[in-house]
């Protein structure tokens, strides 16, 4: 008889965002999940929570970070903000057929 094992651990960074994700703060979310890939992780929850607004720079942040994380086989789940302008902007881009959207963490926690 053989026995093989193998373990996984999945390294998954939670990144909270709050206020707005525009061309003023996309940047600071693009630098920020550059450096958590830089330092091996690839799976990622964005909890969009308590977004209040999101342009198309915010969307970009977003798709950057997807194609990233889907690069160097990971991926990045968000939680849907409760701010209609927000949600609004994600269901108008169709950015839910791109996305796993979750009502919550914890719920975004379950691989």
């Amino acid at each position: 008889m053989n026995i093989t094992e193998q373990d996984l651990i999945l390294k998954v960074n939670i990144i909270t965002l709050t206020g707005r994700l525009d061309v003023t703060s996309a940047p600071r979310l693009r630098d920020h999940a550059q450096a958590k890939l830089g330092a091996g992780y690839t799976h990622f929850i964005l909890d969009l929570s308590q977004l209040e607004f999101l342009d198309s720079a915010g969307l970009a942040a977003l798709v950057n970070l997807l194609k990233n994380a889907r690069t160097q086989g990971g991926d990045v789940r968000l939680v849907m903000p409760q701010a209609e302008a927000a949600s609004r902007t994600i269901y108008l881009t169709k950015f839910d057929r791109v996305f796993s959207l979750y009502e919550d963490v914890e719920q975004a926690k379950r691989y």
